[in-house]
Parts: structure tokens; sequence; C-alpha cells
């Protein structure tokens, strides 16, 4: 867990702010604790303070290092209003509207970000990824020359396999069906991602039922494509596909089933044909193997705003709040 280390080190160093709409959510709270004593962010929580602090006093934590705010009725109210109707006028949005949106943590949390007084958000822990991003889209947007927006996965597994014991999946949390023309988009994200935290050197595997025309299937079609874009997209990176799981990670199947490739049998970065088999497999190892997960790591967004799964642990909020960090502090 070096990384980790490496990642909590980087963020103490950055002094961030990053925003915690769920500011009553009991994990929440215990890993704002965390942070708060490890200095791992400027931390704000979102909620009523009286709610915040009696929730906070339950649980015998103390987070007297975090800025509370109260989206109902906090000063910058007005500001982010006029912000969100200046955004989605041309959707007919009008100010009281606007502010009754506000009442939403997680918008407003959005909103801090949107105007500067955040560096980056984690929510996740009691709301779903639909909940967390649907403001993000709205107010924050997707980065320049960025069309999709994908989860990374950070997977801790035995150190045979990937970079040290270090894999990156993607995508295991936002689009459920990408053409080939966002798989290709996600595979060249996530190895910026993976080289950006890590410090790796992306070896990208599109995963199918099939390796180098085994089978034929226009499944099999969409990430034989998808592979092509990718390698016009980024010619420097190393990334080969179709390849079977099997085929991308083990030495002796890579030899076999892709004979010369730079990645197979080698792979660190794999991405998932959909959304269905990228979800299943990271909880697949998460559960069966015991590997860390940390993550989703959100790529493709103006600024970082996180999701959490709502199995979340503790220390998963602690982790996904160091990685935000870094993310702010190096603009990915």
């Amino acid at each position: 867990m070096d990384l980790l280390k490496q990642i909590k080190q980087n963020a103490a160093k950055y002094n961030m702010r990053i925003v915690l709409p769920e500011g009553t959510e009991p994990r929440t709270l215990k890993a704002a604790q965390i942070i708060i004593k490890e200095k791992l962010a400027r931390l704000i929580l979102l909620g009523n303070k009286a709610e915040v602090e009696q929730k906070s006093a339950e649980l015998n934590v103390d987070i007297s290092g975090a800025e509370i705010i109260d989206p109902t009725t906090d000063l910058q109210r007005e500001k982010y209003a006029e912000k969100m109707v200046e955004i989605r006028k041309e959707k007919g949005l009008s100010h009281d509207d606007a502010l009754k949106m506000l009442n939403d943590p997680l918008c407003f949390g959005a909103m801090m970000i949107k105007c500067g007084d955040a560096d980056g958000e984690l929510a996740g822990a009691i709301n779903s990824t639909g909940d967390v991003l649907r403001p993000a889209f709205q107010f924050v947007k997707t980065a320049p020359g960025s069309s999709v927006v994908s989860g990374a996965f950070f997977m801790f597994v035995d150190q045979k396999f990937g970079a040290d014991g270090i894999l990156v999946f993607a995508d295991c949390a936002v689009l459920p069906d990408p053409s080939a023309e966002q798989l290709a988009e996600i595979a060249v994200t996530t190895a910026k991602t993976a080289r950006a935290i890590t410090g790796m050197e992306p070896r990208v595997a599109l995963l199918s039922f099939s390796s180098k025309g085994s089978a034929k299937h226009p499944l099999v079609d969409k990430v034989r494509k998808a592979t092509e874009l990718a390698q016009q997209m980024a010619p420097e990176l190393m990334i080969d596909g179709e390849l079977q799981l099997d085929a991308a990670l083990v030495k002796e199947v890579g030899e076999l089933k892709a004979p010369g490739s730079k990645v197979a049998g080698k792979a660190n970065v794999l991405i998932f044909p959909g959304l269905e088999s990228g979800n299943i497999g990271y909880k697949l190892v998460q559960r069966l193997a015991g590997a860390e997960a940390v993550g989703p790591v959100l790529q493709g967004m103006a600024a970082p705003i996180n999701d959490l799964s709502r199995g979340c642990s503790v220390s998963d909020i602690v982790n996904m709040v160091a990685i935000t960090a870094n993310q702010a502090a190096n603009k990915f």
C-alpha cells in the first residue's frame, strides 16, 4: 500500500479544499476526523450546523477542524443562483428554482466548485451515482476536449499482477453501453489517470470474450474498433485489444493468444466493454479475492467530483478524499 501512503503525503502537501455534501452521514463524519488529524485536506461539511455537531458528538468524533456550511442559509446562495441561471438560461432555469435546487447539498457543493469556493467534492455514501453526477454534469461540465465521463477503480491485488499489484479498472461507474468511440476515449483517459496517480507506465488492455479474433460477434467488433481508435488517439501509449482477461494478465496465456503484444500478459489498465461487466468485475475481485478497491475516480470532469459506493467504508472515504485532493492539485 505504498501508493496510498504517497497519495496521502501529496494530499497533505497540497492542502486542497474538499467539500463533503453528506455532512451528517456517520461514515463521513468518522472519516472527517481522520482526514483532519492527518491534514489530508481542508474539509467543508455541508448540512445544518447543529445537526452536524450533534451527530458528531453522538459518534464521539472530533470535527472541530472542518468548516460547516448550511446550504439552506449560506450567504453565497444568491451568487450561486445567479451563476446557475446563467449556465442554464437556455433551459429556462429561473432564479427561484435555482435557489430551491441549492437546498440540495449535492447541488450546493457543485456550485462551490464552479465558483471557486472549493477544489473538489466527494459524495455517494448515501446518494446514488446519478444524484451525485447530475448537478456536476449540469453546472461543472466536462473538461475541455473531453466528451465522456467515466469511473476508474484502483485495485490492490496480488503483486504478480499489474504494476506491482496495482490494476486500474474502467469504466465501472458511469456509462452503461459505450460506443467504440467512447470506449476508446475511456481507454486513453484511464491510461493518463493511472500514470498521473501511480506513476506507472500504463499497459492498456481492452477486454472482451475474444482474443485477437478468436470469436466473431458485433460486441467483439466494437472492442476491436475501439482499440484501433485508441491507438490512433494516443500512439505513444501501449494499448492492445481485443483481449480476454487471462490473455491480458497472465504471461503464458498472453504469449499464446497474442504473441508479440507489448500489453498481453502484462496489462495494468483493464478497460471493460460496458458498465455491466466493469461493475461486476471490480466487485468480484474486491469481494472474492479480498482486493482493496479505491474509487471510483471520475474522469473527464472539469473539476474533481468523485462518487462513492453506498457500501463504502470509512477508509474508502479517507482514501478518496486524498485522491480527490491529488486530482485537484494536478488538474486531471
